[in-house]
């Protein structure tokens, strides 16, 4: 049979076609006005992607490049800060704030779980300068709980800074930076922007660039300042990745078309698009008596545990030996014990159908459980005919009012 090689990863995700077209056209020099026009273009449709009014910067880099340039731009040694670890990016951030000499302060909870709001209530002292967290936990698929943290952190103290990796939560969650207070969100052009790894980006608050003018940690390349001075006239402090930029452009549109030529109307329909998949996703596995790893799980991948007895990594080495299908085993101490399976970008319906079918055969040759077939996919199918019955019931409901308020004035 003939296979077709499909990521179900969270990060890399597919490809945009568009985005692979244009990134593989483009060839402006980026001291040009072609490409000054194309990246004052990106940086304000990047605004209406992220939803936010402050300022947005987009680096060639990794989304953990940005990351450390949140710690060494926001930090300086000897700061006390407050890392909220759930899993394996959640201990990045430890790490990288005691690069930077601060002093780290953990709240960490067992792999899976979230975070109690009274516990980082407590842990919130007036000497607290930042608070680092994720939005999607994307090595265990669990989300947190940003908008009550963020009002939290807020209540504290406006002098302590809330930092948010959102790599894999953009484009996948209900996030409102700007009305909970976020001061730094982080994205990664490889995960809901449909496009290559090479790109990060993060929208960045007034009370963080007033921050920075104080802070002594070490920064050249990743001097926030600098970018943010060279993008007001429309170029990047260093020789930034054309081409990816090309490519961000397409996605962008893309993703405009989606909400009918309103790009922040695309993005609430990208969002609603991962939720749905991830909620079809979670059907079906259920349906298959498989357990979820996570408490709280994200939009943007559901985290399954392996059967009893199974090692995950015969169930990825069996997605991929015989559909060629890639989905992601767990990472550190959870590798053997869970799979992932994302939702992210360039993901519909039929995607999850197919990997839901492939689930179940998959398990059929690598269990000795008995797996009925179709259980998974009918299942799926289940949530989706409900999310239209929903929908239709929604129009109707506002078409009603609509009439109502026409037929009265």
């Amino acid at each position: 049979m003939l296979r077709k090689n499909r990521l179900f990863t969270p990060g890399p995700t597919p490809l945009l076609p568009a985005a692979q077209t244009a990134m593989a056209s483009f060839t402006a020099h980026h001291r040009t006005a072609d490409f000054r026009a194309l990246f004052q273009r990106v940086l304000s449709d990047m605004k209406e992607f992220v939803g936010t009014q402050n300022d947005v910067l987009v680096l060639a880099c990794s989304g953990t490049g940005v990351m450390e340039a949140s710690v060494s731009n926001l930090t300086s040694p000897g700061d006390k800060v407050l890392v909220l670890t759930a899993g394996k990016f959640g201990e990045r951030w430890t790490g990288l704030a005691k690069a930077f000499d601060c002093n780290v302060d953990v709240l960490s909870v067992p792999y899976g779980e979230t975070f109690s709001l009274g516990d980082i209530r407590a842990r919130l002292t007036p000497d607290v300068r930042a608070v680092f967290v994720q939005a999607t936990e994307s090595s265990t698929g669990a989300r947190h709980d940003v908008q009550g943290i963020a009002k939290i952190v807020r209540a504290a103290d406006d002098h302590t800074l809330l930092v948010v990796d959102a790599i894999t939560g953009l484009g996948t969650t209900h996030l409102d930076a700007d009305g909970w207070g976020v001061d730094l969100i982080i994205g990664g052009s490889q995960k809901a922007l449909m496009m290559p790894p090479g790109l990060a980006y993060c929208a960045v608050s007034e009370r963080a660039w007033t921050r920075m003018e104080s802070t002594k940690s070490p920064r050249y390349y990743f001097d926030l300042r600098k970018e943010r001075k060279s993008a007001a006239k429309g170029e990047t402090a260093y020789t930034p990745a054309t081409s990816l930029f090309a490519a961000l452009d397409a996605a962008l549109e893309f993703i405009r078309g989606m909400g009918n030529g309103n790009l922040a109307l695309g993005r609430e329909t990208l969002v609603n698009n991962a939720e749905l998949c991830a909620e079809m996703t979670r059907a079906g596995a259920k349906a298959l008596g498989l357990k979820l790893y996570a408490s709280s799980p994200a939009a943007a991948l559901t985290a399954i545990c392996s059967p009893e007895g199974v090692d995950s990594g015969k169930i990825v080495k069996e997605f991929r030996e015989v559909f060629d299908a890639v989905v992601a085993n767990g990472q550190g101490e959870m590798k053997g014990n869970l799979f992932r399976i994302a939702h992210i970008g360039y993901y519909d319906y039929l995607d999850t159908i197919g990997i839901l079918a492939a689930l179940e055969h998959v398990l059929a040759r690598t269990t000795a459980r008995p797996v009925e077939y179709g259980a998974a996919v009918r299942a799926a199918q289940e949530v989706y005919a409900r999310s239209l019955a929903d929908k239709r019931q929604l129009v109707g409901a506002l078409r009603t009012a609509l009439e109502a308020v026409l037929g009265s004035s």
